[in-house]
């Protein structure tokens, strides 16, 4: 690597008082003409490499805060939900048992419960997406049920399978 080093000095030394000549041959027309088509490649790579990147961030950041603030307001809203559910006062077992039967009759005949200990498992025969959407919300707040499992299948009347919850306490 040493040698190439002693080789190089005296090609870039010629190099460059062949570039001198030529630029001393040039008219001074010429020579200005090429000087302002130097100073414009030179601002157009300074463009790309440095100006042209910084303003794509200045103008993608509205969107990216955006986006950030909403994700923001999500998280916050969980965490508030949260402190809610944490913030409920507990229910027994029997009234977490009771509640589920009360939300599963006003399912009617699309759905039975089945209470197996701590498990509760609702099988379902063509329900509607509302009625099963509200026994959903009714078992996680009046129940304070917790599910578990779903198996589930859509047909053109409704849902037909089971959905399997955790009855308080045994979480």
């Amino acid at each position: 690597m040493n040698a190439s080093l002693p080789d190089l000095a005296p090609q870039l030394l010629g190099i460059r008082q062949t570039l001198a000549r030529r630029w001393a041959a040039f008219a001074p027309r010429e020579r200005a003409a090429l000087g302002v088509a130097l100073s414009v490649l030179a601002a157009f790579l300074v463009w790309s490499a440095f100006v042209q990147p910084a303003w794509r961030s200045v103008r993608a950041a509205p969107l990216l805060l955006a986006q950030v603030d909403a994700q923001l307001q999500d998280v916050k809203r969980l965490a508030a939900e949260s402190r809610e559910l944490r913030a409920t006062a507990p229910v027994s077992a029997v009234q977490a048992s009771e509640a589920l039967k009360a939300a599963t009759a006003r399912l009617g005949d699309t759905g039975k419960l089945m209470l197996q200990g701590e498990r509760a498992v609702l099988a379902l025969n063509n329900a509607s997406t509302e009625g099963l959407r509200a026994w959903l919300v009714e078992a996680r707040s009046a129940a304070r049920a917790r599910p578990v499992e779903l198996q589930l299948q859509r047909a053109a009347q409704g849902y037909s399978g089971s959905v399997t919850v955790v009855l308080p306490g045994s979480q």
